[in-house]
């Protein structure tokens, strides 16, 4: 095929609309499906996410993808939101913005889906609709729909001009879709249906006649199956019309043909003198082990012929020979043990045996279990976050059989350290005779065995690395400037103190095992961005990239970081408002300052700018800590803009002209304001801690 393949993943789990209840798959479906969709080892699409965006936004993005297509182009949209009926019956998908009394000018109308459709040139297109109708649900529980809303009527066939379309739902308009357990830690998880189609095009498992393709109909199939097996009040259903098969992705599953034994060898297997039979049971083991599996699968399916049939001398030869070629999978067991919630350990499966033993696929039996096959076996992750025992198992099936790997462990929460109680009182001792004894030397005690310590992602160590480097540097050339204590405060070199301080501070939450996943990376970004304003001797030059270094660095291990993702919200409270107040304050002193320098002298125009460009960086990074999410991580980009502010304003105020003209009340609002800041943010800090 010479076309392009191209995806749009909508996802919106967010919704301003407090009647619209908040999603927890979307999110993780955008992210579990582009990354399979993605993988040119299994697919060729080019995918785009988008995610919590408003009616128009989606509306244009649906749009372009139909426009802007050709005969031969593949065309895949997968719709993860809310999906609400009007009192006329027509159907629509919720946007981030979306009033359930106003759906015609605030959501996306399905018909309009269906007229792009249309429109388009290309003659393979795939709509799949994994929407919850009704848009409310219970804890664990979202409910599909609340009447009849026949959602394949929204897009009826016919009109298409010969061209291919395929709509796929993910249940019935009167049925439950489950989104998975009530999740702890803001985690999420893939609903059942994206969860079934990416588990089908990852593994291959959607191919069901192993002809290492996966067409549209066998992924039909599998969805049905997979969605009905994990909950069997949903049914997936679809509406299909396409000339031929459409294939969407690649599989591992290629069905391997044997390869007949030459004719002197099965005239050997069948002859009546047992030891030409022994002969060639020696033959066919020799065949088993090549490397050729085709030969090999063809040896090994006489080998299981002469084993069931000949008699018992010749079968029990046959039968140790087929051993040969059997599936080995070691560990047979994997004992994970106690897991601390939230981390992703792994452990590796290894096969063993000649080509046509390895040559295996592997499967598992719940969601949970991540299989990711590698040179010599499987790499197995738990994707767990629910408290308890757990057991899975990994079916590794091959052309000569198959082996199950079972994996048992136990979810716990992070221990904490207990105060030890002081002993109670009681009666006092009786007085005892004293027999002394020759000392005894105490025996030996073996030390126990260290705790297994969580992996740090080494972009967090070289971010806490550039940070330490950014200080060491500042205290350089801080020093070597000046000759003495008085000419280094006469020479400003006091001003770098508190930087030094902020980004030491940085660099020992990157390496602290408490803080490195949210509050080292939060405190680094917040702190780096007053680095990028221009400002003070070039020689800062090199302590400033260190500082953004570290801060991009941080942003790598966070994105790395598979149990959180970073997002947007509304303000989490009114700590975050005050934040926001005081930024204002602090921007209308260093407006007022940088009016006094302006009006000072015309010279002083350049120093007035940097004011104000300060003034706008501190304004709109305080805004986007008070929006971001996880909240850990929003107070910590807090306390890096406030610290970063706070030495701002400090180096600012050097440079400020010792004229009566020059009054100076715009830095000091400034300088108020931003300790301020600090302030509040310290108090948003420990009042998180609190509620931990």
């Amino acid at each position: 095929m010479t076309g392009e393949r191209r995806a749009l993943i909508i996802a919106n789990g967010e919704y301003d609309n407090p009647g619209l209840s908040s999603l927890r798959s979307p999110a993780a479906d955008a992210e579990a499906l582009a990354e399979v969709l993605a993988d040119r080892n299994i697919s060729e699409f080019d995918v785009q996410v988008v995610r919590d965006e408003t009616a128009h936004v989606i509306a244009s993005r649906v749009e372009d993808l139909f426009a802007d297509s050709a005969a031969d182009d593949v065309l895949l949209v997968h719709f993860s939101c809310h999906g609400l009926k009007s009192e006329s019956g027509e159907l629509f998908f919720a946007a981030r913005n979306t009033r359930p009394e106003r759906l015609a000018s605030s959501a996306v109308p399905a018909d309009f889906v269906q007229r792009c459709m249309r429109m388009s040139r290309s003659r393979s297109i795939v709509l799949l609709l994994d929407c919850c109708y009704g848009g409310a649900f219970s804890q664990g529980v979202a409910v599909r729909s609340s009447g009849e809303v026949n959602v394949l009527d929204a897009f009826p066939g016919g009109g298409f001009g010969g061209r291919g379309r395929a709509v796929i739902t993910a249940s019935n308009s009167i049925e439950y879709a489950f989104e998975g357990d009530h999740l702890a830690d803001e985690h999420a998880r893939p609903s059942v249906f994206t969860s079934a189609l990416v588990d089908g095009l990852r593994t291959g498992d959607a191919d069901r006649d192993e002809d290492g393709w996966i067409a549209l109909s066998e992924l039909y199939d599998y969805l049905f199956d997979s969605v009905r097996e994990r909950n069997p009040n949903q049914t997936p259903s679809r509406d299909i019309e396409m000339q031929g098969e459409l294939y969407l992705a690649r599989s591992r599953r290629r069905r391997i043909k044997p390869s007949p034994v030459p004719a002197d060898l099965r005239a050997a297997s069948e002859d009546p003198n047992m030891f030409t039979r022994l002969g060639a049971v020696t033959e066919l083991q020799r065949r088993l082990t090549s490397e050729n599996l085709p030969v090999a699968i063809g040896a090994h399916e006489v080998l299981t012929t002469m084993a069931q049939n000949d008699i018992q001398h010749i079968a029990e030869a046959a039968e140790l020979a087929r051993r040969e070629g059997r599936v080995r999978a070691e560990p047979g067991g994997v004992r994970f043990g106690e897991v601390v919630r939230g981390s992703r350990p792994t452990a590796r499966i290894r096969l063993d045996g000649p080509p046509i033993a390895r040559a295996c696929r592997f499967a598992a039996s719940h969601s949970w279990l991540r299989v990711t096959e590698v040179a010599d076996g499987a790499e197995i992750s738990l994707d767990l976050v629910e408290l308890g025992a757990f057991e899975g198992r990994i079916t590794v099936t091959g052309p000569t059989g198959e082996a199950v790997v079972r994996v048992e462990g136990q979810i716990v929460e992070e221990p904490k350290p207990k105060p030890i109680p002081a002993p109670e009182p009681g009666p006092p001792p009786e007085p005892v005779r004293v027999l002394v004894l020759p000392p005894v030397p105490e025996p030996v005690r073996q030390a126990e065995p260290a705790a297994p310590r969580t992996k740090v992602d080494p972009f967090t160590r070289v971010a806490g690395g550039f940070a330490i480097t950014a200080a060491i540097y500042l205290v350089v050339i801080a020093f070597t400037l000046s000759s003495n204590v008085e000419d280094f405060f006469e020479d400003g070199g006091w001003t770098v103190i508190p930087l030094i301080a902020l980004a030491l501070g940085g660099a020992a939450a990157m390496f602290a095992s408490k803080t490195r996943r949210m509050v080292g990376p939060g405190s680094l970004c917040g702190l780096a961005l007053l680095s990028t304003i221009p400002f003070g001797p070039a020689v800062l030059l090199i302590s400033d990239g260190c500082l953004i270094l570290a801060a991009v660095c941080a942003l790598v291990a966070v994105r790395r970081d598979r149990s959180f993702r970073l997002g947007l919200g509304k303000p989490r409270d009114r700590f975050a408002v005050a934040a926001v107040v005081l930024a204002l304050v602090a921007t209308t002193g260093l407006a007022i300052q940088a009016g006094e320098l302006i009006d000072y002298s015309s010279s002083r125009a350049d120093e007035g700018a940097i004011y104000l460009m300060v003034s706008v960086v501190l304004l709109l990074a305080t805004v986007l800590g008070a929006l971001l999410r996880p909240a850990v991580f929003g107070i910590a980009f807090l306390g890096g803009v406030a610290g970063g502010g706070t030495v701002m304003v400090c180096v600012l105020s050097y440079a400020l002209p010792s004229s009566s003209r020059v009054t100076g009340a715009g830095w000091g609002i400034a300088l108020g304001a931003v300790l301020a800041l600090a302030a509040v943010t310290g108090f948003a800090a420990f009042r998180k801690q609190g509620k931990a």
